[in-house]
């Protein structure tokens, strides 16, 4: 509250109080996210959100589960690109492409979505960082994590072990639970923490599907936050969904910064 009540510090406080009271009435709070979030270690203040029930879906793109991984597996992700692109190594770490790709086909038998898979592994491994993932905290808490697959972006795609049969029907099952989540958003609130495409593309059609089906999805809240705008987030999360009704708000920033203020921000104003 002690923000000046002008212009995007005007929006940021808004936009704490919409996603408090969501929380408070029990609508749900849902997550779409990119990888650099992860990539900028903050995995364990999205874990607490889940824990307390704050964020009730989370949704990723392919790049995402494989940071998740990574963080879990090694307490740490991310490569140099420029170094090892020359020599053909990039992606070519076994352990990622071998266990996440194992995960993905032994889930894919058991009838799970992607983000289940990789998080029922983690949640049952000995990872000396599992508290960390968000896949695990979803597998542990019940709460949805879904992923959602490009084929050919992620570099366990490029491994032997890929089975493109496995990928393309867990990411389908993870788009139809995503719609589910989606189709109970009224009075809730959605936030795109650094997707540029993926997610905010996955989420449009998510949305004209369930109202499709018949369910009212037109009052609720959309947040984009990015370091720089984009023409889908902007158009698909923050203008397009709210044409019929709710509000569509975009926070620039970088997420490092940006997501641990709004996060303290609500934890302020529910606690």
């Amino acid at each position: 509250e002690s923000l000046p009540n002008f212009l995007a510090a005007k929006d940021f406080r808004e936009i704490t109080g919409r996603i408090a009271k969501a929380h408070r009435k029990g609508k749900p709070v849902v997550l779409g996210m990119g990888a650099h979030p992860i990539k900028v270690g903050l995995s364990p203040l999205i874990v607490v959100l889940m824990e307390k029930g704050i964020i009730q879906a989370v949704a990723m793109n392919g790049a995402g589960v494989i940071h998740d991984f990574e963080v879990a597996f090694a307490g740490k992700t991310s490569e140099d690109v420029s170094a090892e692109i020359g020599q053909g190594a990039f992606g070519m770490v076994e352990e990622t492409g071998r266990m996440v790709n194992r995960a993905i086909i032994d889930g894919w038998e058991k009838g799970w979505g992607i983000g289940r898979s990789v998080g029922e592994m983690i949640r049952a491994g000995q990872f000396a960082y599992r508290k960390m993932s968000i896949t695990g905290a979803g597998a542990r808490l019940g709460i949805p994590v879904t992923v959602h697959v490009a084929v050919g972006t992620d570099i366990i795609h490029m491994h032997p072990q890929a089975h493109g049969g496995a990928i393309g029907e867990g990411s389908h099952r993870d788009f139809r639970l995503f719609a589910s989540v989606v189709s109970q958003l009224q009075g809730g609130v959605y936030l795109n923490l650094g997707s540029a495409v993926i997610l905010p593309e996955v989420f449009l059609k998510a949305l004209t599907l369930v109202r499709n089906l018949g369910y009212r999805v037109k009052d609720f809240t959309t947040v984009n936050m990015d370091f720089i705008p984009h023409y889908r987030p902007l158009t698909n999360v923050v203008r397009r969904p709210t044409l019929e009704g709710g509000k569509g708000f975009h926070l620039t920033g970088h997420h490092e910064i940006m997501f641990p203020l709004l996060a303290a921000a609500i934890l302020d104003k529910i606690e």
